[in-house]
């Protein structure tokens, strides 16, 4: 990051240094932007796999707490998830690979956030689980009240949407990076850090 009299500025994603990380590059279909009150709760949204969408978020302004659920059938961390304060002060970027669920919740008013997509947004292949299904048990921060969207609201628990069919399987988002990986197909691959 670089800091003057005019401000600051710094590079929120560099090619080179995501393929040294994850092994792959970053396929860019479409990019998000998202403005948001403070207690707004977005997610958890995912795409079906294949061919999924990997996502690459930041936040520009403000700050959200953002959580990232292992929603994979058969993962030996499913039902798992994993939280990360993302600001406009630490300037921390989160990666999550296709199959994984992604949720937000703004912290502060205003708060802004940007990511791109490996894929971009088709309708008949999204899906969402309820972001306050008490067997995930995420643990929003105390001192707000979730403000979801309506569709946010009627999402099916992920017990729910298990029963529906709507959940990737872990082995075919295993099977669909290795493709990714070997140049089969474009895109991305790997895995959130932690999975």
């Amino acid at each position: 990051m670089f800091t003057d009299r005019r401000g600051r500025f710094h590079e929120w994603f560099k090619a080179d240094r995501f393929r040294e990380l994850t092994g792959h590059p970053l396929r860019l279909e479409q990019a998000n932007c998202s403005r948001s009150g403070r207690g707004t709760l977005r997610g958890i949204h995912c795409a079906a796999v294949p061919p999924g969408q990997a996502k690459y978020v930041t936040c520009v302004s403000g700050a959200v707490l953002d959580v990232v659920v292992d929603i994979r059938l058969g993962s030996p961390t499913f039902g798992t998830w994993e939280a990360v304060r993302l600001d406009d002060r630490e300037h921390r970027a989160v990666y999550l690979s296709e199959g994984l669920g992604h949720a937000f919740m703004a912290l502060e008013e205003g708060s802004v956030v940007v990511y791109l997509c490996s894929e971009g947004y088709a309708p008949q292949r999204e899906f969402g689980i309820h972001p306050l299904d008490p067997e995930l048990a995420i643990a929003w921060p105390d001192g707000l009240t979730p403000e979801l969207s309506d569709k946010d609201a009627s999402a099916p628990t992920l017990a729910e949407a298990g029963s529906r069919g709507l959940l990737p399987v872990h082995e075919e988002c295993v099977a669909h990076r290795r493709r990714l990986r070997s140049g089969a197909e474009g895109g991305t691959g790997g895995t959130c850090v932690s999975w």
